[in-house]
């Protein structure tokens, strides 16, 4: 990701796919956001607005997306008002009706990934985890979904969300997952209240009744795929997913 700025003194921001895995999928990633970033040109979602797209590599030798560089920051942490704001984005986000639908949701929890975890306390949860994945998924109403909704692709300023970043794996699926992501992060970095805070909030607001399902599949999705360490590494970090876990299936 560099930021450009042009003779003009108009910020930008250039995504290269130089690295893999995600080189490999260049083409459709770049492509997918510059189509998501179209669709959101008219809502109220503070996204970018894409400048141009190189989803080929031919002139950047890689595949390329440059965009508008939004105002804000990322945010280390997030309180009360914070969480609020974006359980009250992600439903604006799912309002959004895209002239033509986007792919169907990918699960990050796919089978090879289902091995029990050598540093767990809790092997019975994740093995209850793995049963309930290998059943059919709940029947759901397809919305569109961001995909990878988190605070860290969120810039804030004073106090507000003022972007939502990183649009590459845009989606249609049901509206639980993508919330479900963003509480699987939330207890990563920061413990289970914000998480469940944000959980909360998003259910008020939309009326929609919490779904486990989803839930277990993201919580599930953060393991490493076979012979990978995890993407991240910390003990703390760990034991929040275990922990995480562990509740969501203690209280299903």
């Amino acid at each position: 990701m560099l930021a450009l700025t042009d003779a003009t003194g108009r910020r930008s921001v250039l995504r290269l796919m130089t690295n893999e895995p995600w080189k490999a999928h260049g083409f459709a990633l770049t492509e997918r956001e510059a189509s998501a970033l179209q669709a959101l040109e008219d809502t109220a979602v503070p996204a970018p607005t894409s400048l141009g797209l190189d989803a080929e590599g031919r002139h950047a030798g890689v595949a390329a997306h440059l965009m508008s560089r939004l105002p804000g920051d990322p945010s280390t942490e997030v309180d009360d008002v914070g969480v609020t704001a974006m359980a009250t984005l992600l439903a604006v986000i799912h309002e959004v009706k895209p002239a033509k639908p986007f792919r169907t949701y990918e699960s990050w929890a796919w089978e090879g990934k289902r091995i029990l975890p050598a540093w767990t306390k809790h092997p019975g949860s994740w093995l209850r985890a793995f049963d309930v994945l290998a059943e059919e998924p709940p029947s759901y109403e397809p919305t569109f979904l961001h995909r990878d909704y988190s605070h860290r692709n969120l810039l804030w300023s004073r106090g507000d969300i003022a972007g939502v970043v990183d649009w590459v794996e845009t989606s249609t699926g049901p509206a639980w997952l993508d919330a479900a992501h963003a509480a699987t992060n939330l207890a990563l970095a920061f413990g289970p209240d914000p998480a469940c805070a944000f959980l909360e909030r998003y259910a008020a607001l939309t009326g929609r009744d919490l779904e486990k399902y989803w839930l277990v599949m993201d919580a599930v999705g953060f393991l490493p795929p076979p012979g990978r360490e995890p993407m991240f590494g910390s003990a703390t970090e760990l034991n929040r997913l275990d922990n995480w876990l562990h509740d969501l299936l203690r209280t299903a």
